[in-house]
């Protein structure tokens, strides 16, 4: 699995960085066909707090999942999407294993 991070408009620090890239690695573990994951960070120019923006696209056979959350804080962004992935690729795991 190929995980590339971009942060936009600011210089994501390396904390951030293993804070995604661990969540994505627990999500290959209920889940082996992930081939990539792009995951997309900026800072939106907004006047309430909740500026922060994730974007993960994740590359499996067949289409692509792409999750798009904003949140108070980078983290939270990450988490969520990331819970929203997962239960997106739990459900078509379980559409592709029905009979």
């Amino acid at each position: 699995m190929n995980i590339v991070f971009q942060s936009i408009n600011y210089k994501a620090d390396i904390k951030l960085k293993n804070f995604a890239k661990k969540k994505i690695y627990k999500m290959n573990l209920f889940y082996k066909k992930i081939i990539n994951v792009f995951i997309s960070t900026k800072i939106e120019n907004s006047s309430n707090r909740i500026n922060k923006y994730a974007e993960i696209k994740i590359g499996i056979p067949g289409k692509s999942i792409i999750v798009k959350k904003r949140s108070s804080s980078f983290e939270k962004a990450i988490k969520t999407a990331v819970i929203s992935a997962q239960r997106i690729i739990k459900k078509k795991k379980e559409k592709l294993y029905s009979f």
